[in-house]
């Protein structure tokens, strides 16, 4: 059963909680709500033994101090004195997810609205004045959540390799081919950076546990503070408009427009987490089934890895794209290509190939026999008719 007590956390984690009651999900691990291509990658990189110490030493803990010195004084820190709400929902939300510590949690004068979640040694978490000011109690608590999504997963590992393999690439920009492989890292790291702002937009979710607050704090990040003028089950056409808009050319300009964004589009990011919350998985991780921290050391490579394709494979056969839809074409083409081909030259039925014979009699059935049609069987034999799959998962660095 879920935990549902304002039991005191680690270092003040559930004090001074709001009066509503949420659901604690004690010893979750990250796992429980990140998305497949992101935990597999996660998974495997925990498996080598001693790389994010390598990382530290290759990024220099000085500039991550220096980082937090710099917002030490140029910003203001969260506290029962500043900001006290604020400093209220960091501690709700590491109380929450079970977080080992609270992180520290500052604000810094810009208007343009953006949350960050810094650091690999101590991170903290860093939001704008255009965020405070653009979204109310329950939205910021989502984008706190986000963030605490982005600290437990350990997030700040892609961005560093994404800094490093970024300057590398500069530095040998002169040298003819030099960077292609790197490039190609890099390509594969934005994408799961990417899928990681889903994971934590799912960890948001878990904090706020409102899908509808969740989908419009996204929204109005998109489309500003006049919330009266603002639809989200408009904003959810405008998901399904551009999930299948145009045709070949639009996929192309579609891929073209996000290869080199490090988060996804906010239409994108809505429709996702209304396809999450309304599956099993949220649900099940309300009633108290999901993987706990203390496994996370037997998790397996091989299996999260052909999660993260059916993952894949699946977003393929539910989008509404014209580039999927005819990638899927081409491909049950070749399947069904290769199948006649096979039946052809192994003589299988419909192959044209083998001994002709006559049909044998057909048998006559008793009297007592079900007739076509009156038979209580279901069209894929296991007790359910599958129809057609429904519709649909800001800024830079591990922001909201």
């Amino acid at each position: 059963m879920p935990d549902t007590t304002k039991q005191p956390g680690a270092e003040g984690a559930g004090a001074n909680l709001p009066a509503r009651q949420r659901i604690r999900f004690p010893g979750i691990s990250s796992r429980a709500y990140e998305h497949p291509a992101d935990r597999s990658a996660l998974v495997a990189l925990r498996k080598l033994q001693g790389f994010d110490a390598i990382l530290k030493q290759l990024h220099g803990m000085l500039s991550e101090r220096s980082v937090r010195l710099a917002f030490l004084a140029g910003s203001v820190r969260t506290s029962d004195q500043q900001f006290r709400r604020l400093h209220d929902m960091a501690r709700e939300a590491a109380y929450i997810l079970d977080m080992p510590q609270v992180p520290e949690v500052y604000v810094t004068l810009d208007p343009q609205p953006n949350a960050m979640a810094i650091g690999m040694d101590k991170p903290f978490i860093v939001v704008t004045t255009g965020l405070v000011e653009l979204l109310d109690d329950d939205e910021m608590r989502t984008v706190i959540g986000h963030e605490m999504g982005h600290i437990l997963s350990g997030h700040a590992v892609y961005r560093t390799m994404l800094l490093l393999l970024t300057n590398l690439s500069l530095s040998l920009s002169g040298i003819p081919l030099g960077t292609l492989a790197i490039q190609a890292v890099i390509a594969a790291l934005r994408e799961w950076f990417r899928k990681s702002e889903l994971s934590c937009d799912r960890a948001g979710l878990l904090v706020g546990q409102d899908p509808d607050v969740s989908m419009r704090a996204l929204m109005k990040i998109a489309g500003g503070s006049h919330l009266h003028e603002m639809s989200t089950d408009e904003f959810l056409v405008q998901a399904a408009e551009y999930d299948a808009a145009g045709d070949i050319r639009d996929s192309v300009l579609k891929l073209m427009n996000v290869f080199g964004r490090s988060h996804p589009f906010p239409v994108v990011r809505v429709a996702e987490l209304k396809r999450w919350a309304d599956g099993p998985e949220y649900q099940a991780i309300l009633a108290g089934e999901y993987p706990r921290r203390d496994e996370d050391p037997n998790a397996s490579v091989r299996d999260e890895a052909k999660a993260s394709a059916d993952a894949y494979r699946e977003s393929v056969r539910q989008s509404a794209d014209p580039l999927f839809g005819l990638l899927r074409d081409v491909v049950g083409g070749a399947a069904d290509a290769g199948g006649r081909l096979r039946d052809k030259f192994t003589g299988r039925p419909g192959g044209g190939t083998g001994t002709a014979t006559a049909p044998p009699p057909p048998k006559t059935a008793p009297d007592d026999a079900p007739r076509p049609g009156t038979g209580s069987g279901t069209a894929n034999g296991n007790g359910t008719d599958e129809g057609p799959a429904g519709a649909g998962d800001p800024p830079p660095g591990s922001g909201s």
